[in-house]
């Protein structure tokens, strides 16, 4: 990684009032989501509702990505004593670029309704969806409201997140991993509605 724009992870320290004990020195940084990277989560975002073949179907075309890396939801339709407790498989890239996948939790047996992933991907290059139990059952794949954070963290070091220039009265939840990075994530306490949002956190 470079210098310029400032490497946060280059070990930098800072003096202290105490002699010969450091700190190691912070940085608050920001990020700004426009109102496009931030729209309201779409059932339905990512690839339109698909009816049940009776076999497996592996989809490669017409996947749509968001406009910012955010998880992947998938929601099961139709006929409700159709559907099938699958366990839909989402393979794309993560913020970086870096090849991921994610196995979505299981549908509700004979319940219409959305299931949501944890990872955030930027892009969809693969959805993988098990049968269903009949033809009546449809599978949809969208985005929900976690938002990616460009970060490896240790732990949750957001000091503020603003929803339309507004700071929450409630702070996000902030899911971490030191090893891969599609595991950071932010949600809001105010769902997403294609209102700028604003997340300030110490790296």
């Amino acid at each position: 990684m470079a210098w310029y724009p400032y490497n946060p992870a280059a070990g930098q320290e800072l003096q202290t009032d105490i002699p010969g004990v450091r700190a190691d020195r912070a940085f608050v940084a920001h990020l700004e989501l426009s109102a496009e990277q931030a729209a309201a989560a779409d059932a339905a975002g990512v690839l339109a509702a698909v009816t049940d073949t009776g076999e497996p179907q592996e989809i490669t075309e017409g996947l749509s990505a968001p406009f910012y890396p955010r998880n992947i939801t998938a929601t099961a339709g139709g006929v409700a004593d159709d559907i099938k407790a699958i366990q839909v498989v989402i393979e794309g890239e993560d913020m970086a670029g870096n090849v991921i996948s994610e196995t979505l939790p299981a549908f509700t047996e004979d319940t219409a309704g959305s299931v949501a992933g944890s990872k955030a991907f930027r892009h969809v290059s693969k959805v993988t969806i098990p049968a269903h139990d009949g033809n009546g059952a449809t599978t949809s794949i969208g985005y929900g409201n976690l938002l990616g954070l460009p970060y490896k963290l240790q732990a949750d070091t957001v000091i503020a997140a603003l929803h339309n220039n507004i700071r929450e009265s409630n702070p996000p939840v902030v899911a971490t991993s030191t090893s891969d990075v599609s595991g950071n994530t932010i949600e809001l306490d105010t769902d997403l509605d294609g209102s700028a949002v604003d997340v300030f956190l110490i790296v």
